[in-house]
């Protein structure tokens, strides 16, 4: 017979082993997550394959913190101080550099990982991208660069057109630069390039009824996180108006837009968790250089162009990473 002494330890020993057990299981590593979006936009996909190739799988060593804006700037400072209270590892931003100077204007030792279309030194995230210095780093898409070489292959696809149209976003903190480059590119090879601005959804329809009346015979739409977010307006648009466009995000072809060509966000997205990987391992986001997206895609929807009467030349589809039929 168990005598009750030895009774009593044995039920106390077993009432100790899921408190033992627990006690030996390593603390979960949060990733607070900043977006601009809703939760029905963003995608995660990409962030979570960087984040595995530098070992940490979600709900294994690492959970997601989430907050999304739902494409109302106003709320991302609210959203970045509430992730700075929570106590996250590190804060990834999503959806331009709204969200990433919010974060950064929230905490100065919260790592902060980026990836932007915009310049990050002019607009303030770091002072310098092969030595950020401060907590903050990340992935550069070089969007605003890319302007000319869309404006090359839109001219390419209509030869004959002299006259172009440029949409931008004027609140956009790269608009500047997107100008000063679609300009100079239209004066080198000898064709007209007249700006339009829209800041929100009403601007833009408002935008595309203005420009159409001058006539252009292409339209370039500018990079920006709103116009970006914007795809099925901006396609339907170009469509209604029979106006060939090139974008610079693909995801605007994959819904009926005609050309995009630019850095794979995805992939840039991927770069940006393997930053997050190596931060959470110990690395500091001032040794970490800012990298320049390396990977881009030139998509032609030939569906679109049959539509609009154009004929793709050999040579242009040739060259393009994907062709949409």
């Amino acid at each position: 017979m168990m005598r009750r002494r030895e009774f009593i330890t044995l039920l106390g020993g077993a009432a100790a082993w899921p408190v033992a057990a627990h006690a030996q299981q390593p603390a979960m590593l949060v990733v607070g997550y900043l977006s601009a979006l809703s939760a029905a936009q963003d995608n995660l996909a990409p962030l979570r394959r960087g984040l595995i190739e530098s070992g940490f799988i979600e709900g294994r060593k690492i959970i997601f913190e989430p907050r999304f804006a739902n494409n109302d700037y106003g709320r991302l400072p609210e959203l970045a101080a509430d992730l700075v209270r929570r106590k996250v590892d590190v804060i990834y931003t999503n959806g331009g550099v709204v969200p990433a100077l919010a974060a950064k204007a929230s905490t100065k030792s919260i790592p902060i990982v980026f990836a932007v279309g915009d310049d990050p030194i002019a607009s303030g995230l770091v002072p310098s991208l092969s030595r950020p210095g401060g907590n903050a780093t990340g992935v550069a898409f070089l969007s605003a660069e890319l302007g000319p070489k869309r404006l090359a292959l839109l001219r390419e696809l209509v030869p004959r057109a002299m006259h172009f149209a440029l949409l931008v976003n004027p609140n956009a903190p790269n608009t500047n630069s997107i100008v000063a480059g679609l300009s100079a590119a239209a004066d080198s090879i000898g064709v007209r390039i007249e700006v339009f601005r829209a800041s929100n959804i009403g601007e833009i329809d408002t935008a595309f009824a203005d420009l159409t009346r001058k006539g252009p015979d292409g339209l370039v739409v500018g990079s920006s996180s709103m116009l970006n977010n914007r795809k099925v307006q901006l396609a339907t648009l170009a469509s209604h108006y029979r106006l060939p466009a090139i974008y610079y995000d693909r995801r605007v072809v994959e819904v009926g837009g005609l050309m995009s060509y630019g850095a794979d966000i995805d992939d840039a997205i991927r770069q940006a968790g393997a930053y997050v990987g190596r931060i959470l391992k110990g690395e500091k986001p001032a040794d970490l250089p800012v990298t320049q997206a390396t990977k881009f895609d030139l998509v032609i929807n030939q569906t679109t162009a049959k539509s609009l009467g154009l004929t793709v030349p050999p040579t242009l589809l040739a060259s393009a990473d994907e062709v949409i039929e």
